[in-house]
């Protein structure tokens, strides 16, 4: 077998892809999905429905596939898509979008950010800021791009950034600025301050913006605001979304990416040579998704916003102290009263002695910074209320 290059190693292992021994390392998503599955454990850590999304949307995938939909779609996608994308942007968000040179539908938000990280950085001087906690991709993909990860810590109470940390993190260095909101894990929303300094930071260092927006309608209490509809962010910004969380289809791998040509234009070059096409007869249903009526995407974040408060109260009845999310499938609880002040250690315990799974917030952090999030755990809202009531029965039992 031909050696890897050392020092893809050496990158590799830093950002968590091999483990101490070269193997590869695996996620503590699966390790925990894994005792799940060995335990009977309820699986809240991975964010994935337990529901099917809407009836509609599931019969546009069945008659397209009826109607021979079943061959490579074109390489941005299918017409149809790209102009349901561009329709989607300017009736939610005012946002002018050419679906034929603006648009890419990818395999997932996962690999447009990767594309775009691959396209747009590619040397070691090259660094990618993002705000931590971070879903654990991100580090993966800059590490496959070859560029350096810089991060802003989120704190609570709230979890939002210090706007003078966020100014020491971007430099003339800095080749993308990398925002999740709403944010997972954490659930914020990041304030209209904390966008305004990302835009003028970009502005200031020539910088692109990249937002991972996935969770856009499922803000609480208020309306999602891309950061591509503020003055001057839009010619510098690509936004990434996809139709799992929205419309309850993780499996399907449907994604997109929006934004200026030029810059499009180098992510499909590098997107040909990764998945080249994917999803053809789900990308029809989506188009049927993304125009359903405005009720179905309030409905949506009201019935994740109720769930969300469920799993806040029987978390807090447990002895928990939870930290309200304002957006998305997860809610942050600290373990810390009841033992938990190694969360990553609490959750591999977790499975045997509540039949719980949930997430260490340390998974989603650097390892030189994993101290300061330390007690803190990710459960996942996004499952039958049913499902939610016998996991809290559970940990109310074991507290």
């Amino acid at each position: 077998m031909r050696d890897i290059p050392g020092a893809w190693r050496r990158t590799a292992a830093g950002a968590g892809l091999l483990s101490p021994s070269g193997e590869v390392a695996p996620t503590i998503f699966a390790e925990m999905s894994a005792a799940a599955a060995r335990t009977g454990a309820i699986n809240l850590g991975q964010g994935f429905p337990d529901e099917d999304g809407p009836a509609e949307v599931l019969e546009a995938a069945r008659a397209a596939i009826a109607d021979g939909v079943n061959q490579y779609p074109p390489g941005r996608g299918i017409p149809d898509l790209l102009t349901a994308i561009s329709e989607h942007q300017h009736r939610f968000y005012g946002l002018e979008v050419d679906p034929q040179r603006e648009v890419i539908v990818t395999a997932g938000a996962t690999e447009a950010l990767t594309a775009t990280l691959l396209a747009l950085v590619g040397s070691p001087d090259d660094e990618v800021v993002v705000f931590e906690p971070y879903y654990d991709s991100y580090a993966a993909a800059v590490a496959l791009a070859g560029a350096r990860l810089r991060t802003v810590p989120l704190r609570l109470p709230d979890f939002q950034p210090d706007l003078d940390a966020l100014a020491d993190a971007v430099t003339d260095r800095t080749r993308i600025i990398l925002v999740n909101d709403p944010h997972n894990p954490t659930g914020a929303v990041f304030g209209a301050d904390v966008q305004a300094e990302i835009v003028r930071l970009a502005h200031a260092h020539d910088a692109v913006i990249v937002t991972d927006e996935v969770y856009e309608h499922l803000v609480f209490d208020d309306v999602h605001r891309p950061i591509a509809t503020l003055p001057g962010a839009a010619d510098r910004t690509l936004t990434i979304s996809s139709a799992g969380k929205t419309f309850s289809v993780t499996g399907w791998k449907i994604g997109w990416v929006h934004g200026p040509a030029d810059l499009i234009t180098a992510v499909l070059t590098v997107k040909q040579f990764l998945t080249y096409v994917n999803g053809a007869p789900f990308q029809p249903a989506v188009a049927v998704g993304l125009r359903l009526p405005d009720a179905f995407f309030a409905d949506a974040a009201r019935v994740m916003q109720n769930k969300q408060a469920l799993l806040a109260r029987g978390l807090e009845a447990a002895g928990f102290d939870v930290i309200a999310p304002r957006g998305g499938y997860f809610t942050v609880a600290d373990a810390s009263a009841l033992g938990g002040h190694d969360s990553a250690a609490f959750c591999r315990a977790l499975p045997e002695r509540a039949g719980v799974v949930a997430i260490p917030l340390s998974a989603f952090v650097s390892p030189e910074n994993a101290g300061e999030y330390a007690g803190l755990v990710r459960f996942a809202a996004c499952k039958r209320v049913d499902v939610l009531e016998e996991a809290l029965r559970r940990l109310d039992a074991a507290f």
